[in-house]
């Protein structure tokens, strides 16, 4: 392998679309130096999530690569949440070109 690529961990978090200024606001005080968030649209156990009404019904996905460390803390952190909001959080080992 190149001597370039790095190890980590993708973590990935969809919710609510109005639990973003929190999620944000989260990930910069464990210290998570990026994130990615997409439009989400699916159904799950907590129903349908069209996102056709902005602001309404809609879901986002969050992603970011941190450390083992971030990870637990994020996981930690986001236990709260996942009790009175639709959200789930996984993460996976990745290797691949970043920082």
């Amino acid at each position: 392998m190149s001597s370039n690529i790095n190890e980590g961990i993708l973590f990935t978090i969809i919710c609510e679309a109005f639990l973003q200024d929190r999620l944000v606001h989260l990930l910069q005080t464990i210290g998570v130096s990026g994130y990615t968030i997409i439009p989400a649209q699916g159904a799950g156990s907590h129903g349908k999530r069209m996102g056709d009404i902005a602001g309404y019904n809609t879901n986002i996905e969050v992603k970011t690569i941190v450390t083992p460390e971030k990870s637990d803390q994020l996981l930690d952190a986001l236990d709260h949440f996942e009790i009175s909001h639709a959200l789930i959080a996984f993460r996976q080992k990745v290797d691949g070109l970043f920082d």
